[in-house]
């Protein structure tokens, strides 16, 4: 009864302890809220279901089966959808108008054609509703790229735009600028004429004035000009030579006058330079006898240039009153203001002096013809006036010079087709399409090239030229096993046979029974002709006569077949396939392929044919013909020559009897550390040990390592030169981190790659038992050793490493009376994440120990050597128990209470 007793005992603490367990794995979903969900908790559900192999619609299922209504049910697709579409594994559905991320339609719970037309959405914020009053999409789910809601209260909102996409006037911004699709000429400055997006045409000339390399500045040290006019503040350089000797430096007074020496005062102000000279030299006659004579010369020329005033009005940049030298242009002065805006004319800059014109300015001669006969020098209160241009078109497409250009009354179309550079050399010029704005809309009419000199543009006119048709009006093509395939002319009559003779005809491996003519019917669908190529060429039959996009195959032989191909592998230099050639040999394959390798051998060569059944009734088993042959050292067949068919196969093996050199590497504690090379395919470890020398005094042989590559690594590197190279410590302490990441129960936590599992699972150490392969040689622990072994034998290890889920991951000083449990705290003991149970320890000599459960409570942790490491993994994250769990677990216990009375009754 006592027995008993415990027995139900250990039974109810064992049901408390798994039921707990088990029940905190399931959670009901009766009253769960899918809005009050955020979305790393239903992430988190979609990957455990996928951990599971669940698709998204059996987790729907799993959810309903669970207690979850369907309107929750529903609810939690939809947030699923939009999970799945910010993480980009679902298409966006972009069949909707203008390219949107989400569907424009409603996409009620109940079903209908918008519904299934438009299911994929791309939600951003779950917390608002799907839909506004309006019935269209609200803020909350605005797709990716739109500031404010899809639809606004006037039917029209914002895609992309800094603005509404259609403002009051029914126009509006778009993606590249923040202008209007049309300005107040009418013009696109975004889309072409047929609507498609395009880049903003700028105004020709613009660039003009805001080019850095382009100053316009003028040039004072130049000589003085003649037509130069004096006036105050100028001053004048008066130099006297030949029988007299001497200089005046004289500033121009307001009143225009100088005061000379001898002379008194004389006005030169409104004269010009050369003029002034004139006057100067008179006047100083009186004083100098000898300037009559010619005895005395007079030179004038300017010192400092004085400044003048010039304002600037109308449509420029930066209008205003500016200070400029007095040698200053036109062209000065509108630089300095930064030129015309994109209202201004640049075709009609005035030029006001004393309430009147007296020059108008066309900019246009500058830039197409580089004249400046109209950009004359200012004077001081001079008045430059931009007027607003009168007539601005537009030139798209085929032209060299896509623009806005201005143009005057008596200009035509021929002349902007001059301004914009004239055709390309791909521009369709038979005419021009124009896209005008009517006094209510916009029509498209289509100019001839006869009427480009006649007729006048009109301001607001957009003209395309369209690139001329990708096709061809007389263009047949020969193609195949002809010596010159490709596109020829065809003219009006012109047969077949003419054809394969402009190609030089055909070819000795043309297939002559049959060949082909592709033709295009009226309705643009292709019809097949057959015809007899050597009739032809001998002019036989009927004559088949060419038509504009003909297209005549030619097969040859070669094209009609597999290309006949002989292969050589196993011991040669250069194993391949080569193509069949008649008379082939063996010799000669071989010869191809470089020749033999060392350590080939020659005999027993084996070719494989090709089984040919003449009898397809006939049940036979053999699949294909092997020949065995014997060859010399000068690739001669010791019997008959083996001449070879197409798809033979020649192996050459190697000869067992020459074995190339193996080594492995000794490192650490042994007298002689190195390369040693395996004398006996029957060498063990003890007996590599022995010929180093044995251990020093220092080893540790419980802590020697073997380390053996894996063969796709032997494959790859089958020196070991190679092993110098590599950071071994380095290599091993990423293994153990991405096994530490694998062992995490919770694998929605990390993500490991193909090759990360390669690495882990590609540990290529062997646990070997060195003291005892040392005390018993020869023994079952005493393995043969392979090529490219590295065994390793440490000094004496004095620490224990201690890493995953501790507080303070370290190496920690080793101590043989001390057990697993002294270790972890001298780590600083497990974290809350810990899995102790998943515990484990690798040894020094590669070896690995894992803890054990004993009675299902307890752990058994491994025994700890000097130099291991321990290992302790995450633990899966535990859910709360739910009401209903608890409820579960309560009537469990209950119904184990009652059944444990009962029973002790």
């Amino acid at each position: 009864m006592k027995l008993k007793s415990y027995l139900l005992i250990f039974i109810l603490i064992f049901i408390t302890h798994f039921g707990q367990e088990a029940f905190s794995q399931t959670k009901s979903y009766q009253n769960i809220k899918v809005d009050q969900l955020s979305d790393e908790q239903v992430s988190t559900m979609i990957r455990r279901a996928e951990s599971i192999g669940y698709s998204d619609l059996q987790l729907e299922q799993m959810a309903r089966a669970e207690g979850m209504k369907d309107e929750e049910v529903a609810k939690l697709r939809i947030r699923i959808r939009g999970i799945r579409a910010k993480q980009g594994v679902q298409e966006r559905d972009r069949g909707g108008a203008e390219s949107l991320s989400s569907g424009r339609y409603k996409n009620n719970t109940t079903g209908g054609s918008n519904r299934d037309a438009r299911r994929q959405l791309n939600y951003q914020d779950d917390n608002n509703k799907e839909y506004g009053n309006n019935g269209y999409r609200s803020n909350g789910y605005a797709s990716k790229g739109y500031s404010n809601s899809e639809y606004g209260n006037n039917g029209y909102g914002n895609n992309d735009y800094n603005t509404s996409k259609y403002g009051n006037n029914g126009y509006g911004n778009n993606e590249d600028t923040s202008n209007s699709d049309f300005d107040s000429l009418g013009m696109s400055r975004s889309r072409d004429a047929k609507g498609n997006k395009s880049a903003n045409l700028k105004v020709f000339g613009a660039d003009l004035f805001n080019s850095k390399s382009l100053t316009f500045q003028p040039d004072l040290n130049m000589p003085t000009p003649k037509g130069y006019v004096i006036g105050p503040n100028d001053e004048l350089l008066i130099d006297i030579s030949g029988d007299n000797e001497v200089s005046y430096q004289l500033t121009v007074s307001p009143e225009g006058s100088i005061n000379l020496e001898y002379v008194g005062r004389v006005v030169v102000g409104g004269l010009s330079i050369e003029v002034a000279n004139s006057k100067i030299r008179t006047a100083l006659s009186t004083a100098f006898p000898a300037i009559k004579s010619g005895r005395t010369q007079v030179s004038l020329t300017l010192g400092n240039i004085r400044s003048i005033k010039v304002t600037i009005i109308g449509e420029v940049t930066k209008p205003g009153t500016y200070t400029l030298p007095s040698l200053a242009t036109v062209f000065n002065a509108l630089y300095a203001s930064g030129g015309p805006t994109k209202n201004g004319s640049f075709r009609k800059i005035q030029l006001v002096r004393n309430n009147s014109v007296v020059s108008t300015l066309d900019i246009y001669d500058f830039l197409l013809k580089g004249m400046q006969a109209t950009n004359i020098g200012l004077e001081d209160q001079d008045v430059i006036h931009v007027p607003v241009f009168e007539t601005h078109i537009e030139m798209r497409g085929e032209v060299k010079r896509p623009a806005i250009y201005e143009m005057i009354d008596s200009e035509r179309l021929e002349d902007a087709l001059h301004f914009a550079g004239g055709f390309t050399t791909s521009a369709y010029t038979a005419n021009i399409k124009i896209f005008q704005n009517t006094k209510r809309e916009r029509k498209i009419s289509d100019i001839p090239a006869e009427e480009f000199a006649s007729y006048q543009p009109k301001s607001g006119d957009q003209y395309v030229v369209e690139p001329v048709l990708d096709r061809y009006e007389n263009r047949v093509t020969i193609r195949g096993a002809v010596f010159r395939p490709g596109e020829f002319e065809v003219k009006s009559g012109m047969t077949l046979r003419q054809l394969i003779e402009k190609a030089d005809g055909i070819k000795e491996e043309a297939f002559l029974p049959r060949a082909y003519l592709y033709r295009l019917k009226e309705d643009h669908t292709q019809e097949l002709i057959t015809f007899n190529l050597a009739d032809v060429i001998a002019g036989r039959g009927p004559t088949i006569l060419l038509q504009r996009e003909d297209i005549v195959q030619i097969s040859s032989l070669f094209d009609l077949r597999d290309e006949y191909k002989v292969q050589i592998q196993g011991e040669v230099r250069d194993p391949q396939s080569v193509p069949y050639a008649e008379n082939m040999t063996v010799g000669s394959l071989i010869q191809m392929a470089g020749g033999f390798k060392e350590g080939a051998s020659p005999q027993r060569l084996e070719i494989s044919r090709r089984k040919s059944v003449t009898d397809d009734q006939a049940a036979s088993s053999k699949v294909a013909e092997v020949y065995t042959i014997n060859i010399d050292d000068k690739l001669r067949i010791e019997d008959n020559e083996f001449l070879l068919m197409p798809y033979d196969i020649v192996s050459v093996r190697g000869d067992s009897r020459i074995v190339p050199q193996m080594q492995i590497h000794l490192e650490g504690e042994v007298r002689f550390p190195g390369f040693y090379t395996i004398s006996d395919k029957k060498d063990r470890i003890s007996d590599l040990i022995e010929r180093s020398g044995g251990l020093t005094e220092y080893a540790y042989a419980a802590g020697a390592s073997l380390k053996r590559n894996s063969v796709d690594q032997k494959n790859k590197k089958p020196s070991l030169g190679w092993l110098l190279e590599v950071d071994d410590d380095k290599a091993e302490e990423e293994r153990k981190l991405l096994n530490l990441r694998r062992l995490s129960q919770d694998k929605s936590q990390y993500n490991l790659s193909t090759e990360d599992y390669e690495t882990i699972i590609a540990s290529d150490l062997l646990g070997i038992k060195l003291n005892k392969i040392l005390e018993r040689p020869h023994s079952r622990w005493d393995i043969y050793v392979e090529d490219g072994d590295v065994i390793k034998i440490p000094k004496a290890l004095q620490t224990v490493k201690i890493t995953g889920e501790v507080r303070r991951p370290n190496n920690v000083v080793y101590f043989k009376q001390s057990g697993f449990k002294r270790y972890i705290d001298g780590a600083g003991g497990y974290t809350r994440n810990a899995s102790k149970s998943g515990a484990y320890v690798q040894y020094a000599n590669g070896s690995v120990d894992a803890t054990k459960k004993v009675l299902f409570f307890f752990n058994k942790h491994p025994v700890i050597e000097p130099g291991a490491e321990v290992f302790v993994p995450v633990r899966a994250p535990r859910e709360k128990v739910s009401a209903q769990g608890w409820v579960a677990i309560s009537t469990a216990m209950v119904s184990m209470a009652a059944m444990v009375f009962a029973i002790l009754r």
